[in-house]
């Protein structure tokens, strides 16, 4: 199926990594991680650091997929709000989770640091506006929450808000400990760093149409007929990966997004924050280091791709209309335009780590709308669980929680 339509700002902005190299005969390694994208990439990393032998397949050309079509936010919020999500899942769960989230962000950056790989990560703040009176009682609650548990918040009244940010609102919480990226600069750097470190195989296309356990691991079978010998599967294959789950844990979603032309710098807003609000679904944006604006949101349930590419106008207009409420006087033209496939879960979280009782196929599942910042946290625990060290973040990411 395919992931996304339209022209994804990531495609066109880079050079497109044209690498081919099919599997033409079986193939053994230590650990096979289905999926060349953001997630696989972050996954491969953390394993290469590791000492562990590891190789990529993907069905599609390298980082093709649904990365390509990220927006690629990094925030430490998780869609389900903090006050929420400790009524839904318990306090101490529900904090845990934000505290990775923010750890993340942090393994991420430093992760280009000592890397040196050009990803165009940046340091951000975010602002999260309440939509309306329901949305400002949400965030005074989420203030008092995120306060409660010392992770970073401030509270912007109306008064602050309009000063600082120019938008006429009810309220807002800020933080200065969000980043932004390039997806598939990001994803290819990742490979392409440790091709050359670690001989990283890569190989694509390869699909993986089915696969048997064994005492010792896995055998994956690919379309063309070879076999694949490994000790660990992981799967990072976004909401693809339901032809490996025993049952569907994710709910799938479509979602559109814009990236307008250029615009004078001096046109932007208070730091150009990450901008997004409390309204179900809701409306986002970020900049872009060529000063453009990049905007997204109007997701609904996904029921195949033709109704979802057939709506990208539609959806288009009433994203540019929201834009034009909170700053009507930045004048914006569209130059790309995409919709795409996306999972989420009940809980807003991502699901990491084994299947109960099959402990050699490992996921990185990184449903929702913090999938960058879960990729990292999927990435880190499941280099331990290999490695054996213990890692209490599978308690509150597992699939153990299903159960509950």
């Amino acid at each position: 199926m395919d992931l996304y339509a339209g022209l994804p700002f990531w495609l066109i902005k880079n050079e497109l990594y044209d690498y081919f190299n099919s599997l033409e005969k079986d193939y053994e390694i230590d650990v096979a991680i289905i999926g060349s994208g953001i997630t696989g990439s972050l996954v491969a990393h953390e394993l290469c650091e590791a000492g562990v032998h590891c190789a990529i397949f993907d069905k599609r050309i390298v980082s093709n997929g649904s990365t390509v079509a990220s927006t690629a936010q990094l925030q430490y919020e998780i869609d389900v709000p903090l006050h929420k999500m400790i009524q839904d899942i318990g306090e101490d769960r529900a904090v845990k989770a934000y505290k990775a989230s923010l750890q993340s962000i942090t393994a991420i950056e430093n992760l280009f640091k000592t890397t040196g790989i050009k990803g165009d990560f940046k340091r951000v703040s975010t602002c999260y506006l309440a939509s309306n009176h329901q949305g400002l009682r949400s965030i005074k609650k989420e203030y008092e929450a995120r306060s409660t548990h010392q992770l970073p918040v401030s509270y912007l009244d109306a008064d602050r808000l309009e000063k600082e940010y120019h938008i006429k609102g009810l309220g807002a919480l800020y933080n200065d400990t969000s980043a932004q990226i390039d997806t598939y600069k990001s994803a290819i750097g990742i490979l392409k760093y440790h091709q050359k470190k670690h001989q990283l195989p890569i190989f694509s296309p390869v699909e993986i149409i089915e696969y048997k356990e064994q005492d010792n691991g896995y055998i994956l079978l690919t379309k063309d007929g070879f076999k694949i010998k490994c000790k660990y599967v992981i799967v990072a294959a976004g909401f693809e990966a339901g032809q490996f789950l025993p049952k569907q844990v994710m709910e799938l979603n479509s979602t559109y997004a814009l990236v307008s032309k250029p615009i004078r710098p001096e046109q932007f807003w208070k730091e150009r924050s990450l901008i997004w609000e409390t309204a179900e679904p809701y409306f986002y944006m970020r900049t872009t280091s060529d000063n453009r604006i990049m905007m997204g949101g109007e997701d609904e349930e996904f029921r195949n791709p033709d109704k979802r590419d057939r709506l990208l106008k539609t959806k288009v207009s009433k994203l540019l209309k929201k834009f034009a409420k909170l700053y009507p006087a930045i004048a914006i033209e569209v130059d790309m335009a995409w919709c795409g496939t996306f999972s989420s879960t009940k809980d807003g979280l991502p699901f990491i780590g084994a299947w109960p009782g099959k402990k050699n196929m490992l996921y990185a599942l990184g449903y929702g709308g913090n999938g960058i910042t879960f990729s990292m946290i999927a990435a880190q625990v499941i280099r331990n669980i290999i490695t054996g060290e213990k890692d209490d973040r599978i308690e509150v990411f597992g699939f153990e929680r299903l159960k509950k």
